[in-house]
């Protein structure tokens, strides 16, 4: 096994996150496909392999323990990513919960979304890309998840509007989160890689 495959496998077991061996072959295939496609393309700043297994893949995994710890079930749900980039955090949440869910990848920027469609094919997994902005989206989803993209209530406010009655938005930040969203706040730790907050908004 590839070091850097070994390290996202101890980095998820520690935390209690089991990957099998075909999740590990999947994300393989990513971040070779990730690789090529950002020297071209620039789809992420972070360029080395072992720093994109932890600071992409991991992080995006990190949402498994806040599903358990906030009680969201996310069994046969529609789930949002909205402002997916390259691809984060749907599509390592896509390889880890496979068919149990239905992903559908919001993003507004032509080649991102190409970038994503080839990604689904080379994976072997399906998920829907909705490339347009979210606000012009009609679809309603049970959760939608949103990884660094833009100002807090920007997203907020546009993320909402995404979902169902009784559906759930999770916005991740690394960093401070606005004093009138600390009651929204769930803060989560992970051995050998810090904190991690989620804003959790569920919409009545």
């Amino acid at each position: 096994m590839e070091k850097y495959l070994e390290t996202l496998k101890k980095l998820c077991e520690k935390n209690g996150i089991s990957l099998k061996d075909e999740h590990l072959e999947k994300f393989d295939i990513y971040l070779k496909v990730l690789l090529k496609w950002n020297r071209v393309y620039n789809l992420t700043s972070v360029r080395k392999k072992e720093d994109i297994v932890i600071k992409h893949f991991f992080d995006s995994l990190t949402l498994i323990k806040l599903f358990e710890t906030a009680k969201i079930n996310i069994t046969g749900k529609q789930i949002a990513d909205f402002g997916s980039g390259a691809g984060f955090p749907g599509v390592p949440l896509k390889i880890y919960f496979e068919d149990t869910i239905d992903l559908f990848l919001i993003e507004a920027v032509q080649k991102k979304c190409i970038f994503l469609e080839m990604l689904g094919r080379e994976l072997d997994i399906k998920y829907k890309v909705l490339c347009e902005r979210a606000e012009k989206i009609d679809l309603r989803f049970d959760v939608v998840v949103s990884r660094a993209t833009g100002e807090t209530f920007e997203v907020l406010k546009i993320g909402k509007n995404l979902l169902k009655k009784d559906g759930y938005l999770v916005i991740m930040k690394a960093k401070k989160i606005e004093e009138e969203l600390k009651p929204f706040t769930v803060s989560l730790r992970f051995i050998g890689y810090g904190e991690r907050k989620f804003i959790v908004i569920r919409k009545n």
